[in-house]
């Protein structure tokens, strides 16, 4: 049985003198990603003009109809799995942990309507919803150019492509070939609503929702990890391929 390396063992003062340097920089950190959202807050916003048109389990709506009355919306981009016909296993699992009635509860608080959107047909989504027993709003954009102007499904015959604001060159560049480049990718929007008016101010994408991911906020605080490769952790430390 291999037996998984260890951190270095030390006295009790030895081990509070590093965690209190460390404390400096979680600490730094903290305050580096409050002024990180205070400039997101900050962010400028683009008006949405094109008529898009989704499907709901009450028909047609556009996306101001998705605000529920409220003042923001946040939107999931829900990746379909072509081949299975249901849901991606990633955003599933998000929605098993965070999509709860309690969390929707918290934001609806705030002014703010969560939902998810996809690019199949409304059916496969309502199959899908209620295998899964979920509740949350749940809404196709199937037919529509919302998935493709959003860079969340990619696809060269719908428009260009781009995927974290990087083009087609940079993303070859970092190693993504075609064959890669195409399908639904990982992202959130947020929309806010000013009287009929409804305005994009942000969007993330791939490691950008990393904080949404709560397991992860549980890894990141154990002396493994989250075990994946691309990790620097040390020697002997217990790593499995990137996950994607």
């Amino acid at each position: 049985m291999n037996r998984t390396a260890l951190p270095q063992v030390v006295s009790r003062e030895a081990w509070l003198s590093a965690r209190k340097a460390l404390l400096e920089k979680e600490k730094a950190i903290t305050h580096q990603r409050d002024a990180v959202n205070a400039e997101r807050r900050r962010l400028p916003m683009v008006k949405i003009d094109k008529d898009y048109s989704f499907e709901g389990p009450s028909g047609k709506l556009r996306l101001a109809d998705m605000f529920e009355g409220r003042r923001q919306l946040y939107i999931h981009h829900f990746m379909w799995i072509d081949a299975t016909n249901t849901g991606c296993p990633s955003c599933s699992l998000a929605a098993d942990l965070n999509f709860t009635p309690l969390d929707i509860e918290q934001l609806q608080q705030r002014d703010i309507t969560f939902a998810c959107i996809s690019r199949v047909p409304f059916a496969d989504i309502q199959r899908y919803k209620l295998e899964r027993g979920w509740t949350f709003p749940w809404y196709s954009s199937y037919g529509s150019d919302f998935n493709y102007d959003f860079h969340v499904t990619l696809d060269p015959a719908r428009g260009p492509i781009e995927y974290n604001y990087c083009d087609r060159d940079q993303l070859h560049a970092a190693g993504l070939g075609d064959d890669m480049l195409k399908g639904d990718f990982p992202a959130n929007s947020v929309f806010l609503r000013d009287g009929k008016a409804v305005y994009h101010t942000y969007t993330a994408y791939a490691r950008g929702l990393d904080q949404l991911a709560t397991p992860y906020n549980f890894l990141d605080l154990t002396v493994y990890g989250r075990q994946e490769a691309w990790e620097d952790s040390p020697a002997g430390w217990p790593q499995k391929p990137t996950y994607g």
